[in-house]
């Protein structure tokens, strides 16, 4: 099992070089990945019908994933980085590609791509895109998105988009890794059928339950469910005592990957003690914390 480091984007600031360290640290400490969380606009929950559910809000800064990781392949080695997730259907599809190819490219293959339909309206009417039928849109992103990653010229017409013989450059040297994400019924129905592997955003027995599902549905699909990556994400502010016991149940269910979040934001969203971090320097101490608590666990 390998561990990533969740990019604590609420809370670093923007600092490069401290943004930086938290790279280089979690490089060093033998992270074999950072998380990068994704969202364009913030916005204000009050007064919003449908309610607005998710836990952040227009006082939570998000670093733009690409640009980030960008960044960051340039100020490390070795790790990876994975988003989880980007928005996928609020963003436009051949955009995305290049972007996704761009850092892929500049970091030697180091990207794996989570990509996931979001929870905020607003965000979606911000930029243009509508929230009903986000579903279908994003099923015909992620088929187009494989293609421009293989295809050097695509002639494409579906009812969402059209290409007329073209084709981007540079492409990566290797298929991007396309990771979804969520809990929902829909969503692990459809990593079962496209999905390169998936990514839950908590850890436990009832997130165990959620992966026997989903690995009914990989063979109902004729898939190797043991070929299949999945990765957990375990709340730093779940507190030491506990952390062994998930790290030992996602051990017993073959998990390949779990990511700590350190974020108070997300701790206090879930019903948990915030983590109270706030700065580069304590959000590194709380990876070589977890460290070595997984590395005896």
């Amino acid at each position: 099992m390998r561990f990533g480091a969740t990019f604590p984007t609420t809370e670093i600031g923007d600092d490069p070089v401290a943004i930086r360290d938290f790279a280089q640290a979690a490089e060093g400490l033998g992270y074999s990945h950072i998380v990068a969380y994704d969202h364009v606009l913030g916005a204000e929950h009050a007064g919003r019908e449908p309610k607005l559910w998710g836990p952040y809000t227009e006082a939570h800064p998000f670093h733009e994933p690409f640009v980030l990781l960008g960044f960051l392949a340039g100020v490390t080695s070795t790790i990876e980085f994975e988003t989880a997730i980007i928005i996928l259907p609020q963003r436009q599809t051949v955009l995305v590609a290049k972007q996704a190819a761009e850092v892929d490219v500049l970091s030697g293959g180091r990207l794996r791509l989570g990509v996931g339909t979001g929870w905020n309206p607003v965000e979606y009417e911000a930029l243009g895109v509508p929230w009903e039928g986000r579903g279908a849109r994003f099923d015909d992103q992620i088929a187009l998105l494989r293609q421009l990653w293989a295809e050097p010229v695509l002639d494409v017409t579906t009812p969402l988009h059209k290409i007329d013989r073209a084709g981007i450059l540079p492409r990566p040297r290797r298929p991007i890794p396309l990771w979804l994400g969520g809990s929902s019924n829909v969503a692990l129905r459809r990593a079962a059928r496209v999905g390169d592997g998936f990514t839950f955003a908590s850890a436990g027995r009832k997130t165990v339950e959620l992966v026997e599902r989903l690995r009914g549905l990989l063979e109902t699909e004729g898939r190797d469910p043991a070929t299949f990556p999945i990765e957990f994400t375990l709340m730093y502010g779940l507190g030491e005592a506990r952390w062994a016991a998930v790290l030992e149940g996602a051990r017993a269910a073959g998990i390949d990957y779990v990511s700590i979040n350190a974020m108070s934001t997300t701790a206090a969203w879930t019903g948990m003690d915030a983590p109270g971090l706030h700065t580069v320097a304590e959000h590194i101490g709380a990876l070589e914390r977890f460290m070595q608590v997984a590395a005896s666990a």
